[in-house]
Order: structure tokens, then sequence, then C-alpha cells
């Protein structure tokens, strides 16, 4: 089986990290490539941003399908293009924050994210309301960085990742934690580890490994999102696209 990821930000420096952090995760036999949008933002950070980075992510969509790729997983804890981009596909197309949060409220009574940077908060509580989830979510806290400087400062990313996520159990009643952001994607472990060192013995997820799981899944089942809750788009001309 291939899955495609599709990395919503413009660039090629951040490709081959993206393919080998989700090829890391998947089963002998799946083949993961990744492609990355040619017009939209640096990084996703806002609910602009995920605007911009979505036309894009519905023609990457379709081109995967069309090449034959049998899933494709967004880069991004914002799911930008998700809804949109199953409509216009059959194919699973899966969101890694949709992905972790039904997975953390099925781990434990309540979750807590941990985002970047702090004016995310708002847009990752509607995120949630979106999909449903609220009662299940204990908070949403950040951590002082920008999605562009994680990759240069990961011990300090892991550290302040890892405070966060103390205080959610501590303070807030997590019982799960999502790092809220595809680019902390291999600290889950670590920061498990160093949670259960203080008595907190709480599952870290971590949105790559979730995201590749489940899109496998649903290939080998024969899954994929409903026509009834997803129709495809009349056709009709849209100009500029």
């Amino acid at each position: 089986m291939e899955i495609r990821v599709i990395v919503p930000i413009v660039g090629e420096k951040w490709l081959e990290d993206a393919r080998q952090t989700y090829a890391a995760h998947a089963q002998p036999g799946t083949r993961v490539s990744a492609v990355a949008v040619q017009k939209g933002p640096a990084s996703i950070e806002s609910r602009r941003d995920e605007a911009l980075a979505t036309p894009e992510v519905l023609r990457l969509a379709q081109e995967a399908e069309r090449e034959g790729v049998q899933a494709v997983i967004i880069d991004c804890m914002g799911d930008p293009g998700m809804e949109p981009a199953r409509e216009v596909v059959s194919i699973p197309v899966i969101g890694p924050a949709l992905a972790c949060m039904h997975l953390a409220a099925m781990l434990a009574h309540r979750f807590s994210i941990i985002t970047l940077p702090p004016s995310s908060i708002p847009g990752v509580e509607e995120q949630v309301w979106r999909y449903g989830l609220q009662q299940r979510l204990a908070s949403v806290r950040a951590i002082e960085a920008t999605v562009l400087a994680i990759k240069g400062g990961h011990d300090a990313v892991l550290h302040m990742l890892t405070e966060a996520a103390a205080r959610a159990v501590l303070e807030d009643g997590a019982g799960a934690i999502i790092p809220g952001c595809t680019g902390m994607a291999g600290m889950a472990p670590k920061v498990q580890a160093a949670l259960a060192e203080r008595g907190c013995e709480v599952p870290v997820l971590d949105p790559p490994a979730v995201a590749v799981k489940l899109a496998e899944s649903l290939i080998e089942m024969g899954l994929s999102h409903s026509r009834h809750t997803y129709p495809q788009p009349p056709a009709k001309e849209i100009v500029g696209y």
C-alpha cells in the first residue's frame, strides 16, 4: 500500500524529514511518499495560514488519488483542508489532530493538547468543539515557541512540552496528552517517560504514528469517509483554480 503525506507549507526542505518521520511508523510493505504545497504559508500557526494552504491540499489530494495512492495524511495538527479534501476524493484523508483526539478519548476520560504558539489556543479549542469532543477536553496549553523554531531548538521545546504536559496532568486533570504540532514528532515517548518519573503515568500520543496506523488500518479494512457526510461537490465553474 502507499500513503501520501501532504506537507501544507511551502518549501522542499522539510519533505524528506516528513517522509522519514511517517515512514518510521509504517509496517513493512507500506510505501510512504511526501509532497509539499507549491503555494501557501511558510508555517501554519493561524486560521489564515490554514485557509491559504487549503487549495493546494485539495489539489495534492486529488493528484494522489489519480496516481493510485490509497490514503493521504495532512502533516499538520490544524488538519487544514481535511474536510473539503474528503469531498473531492474517495481515498481516506487523515487529519492527525482528529485521529489523536479520538484515540485519546478512547484511552482516557479527558485529554490535554499542548500547542504552540499561545495565540493558537482559541483555534485549537474551536477545533475540539468542531470535532464534538469538548466534554473530553481537560485543557489546551501552549509553549512559547513558533513552528519554525522547533527544528533548531529540540531540547528546549522538549523541556517546555514536558513541563506543560505535567501541569496539564497535575493541575487540569488530563489523563492523556497530545502534542499539538507534528513538528514535535518523536518527542512523545520522551515526554511520557518523564511524566512517569513524576508519578504521572499517562499516554502521550505521537501524531505521525497515530496518523500512519489509522491510515493503514482503514486501507486494510477497505474503509473510507462517508459520502453521506462528505458528498461530492456539484460540478461548476471555479475561476482562478
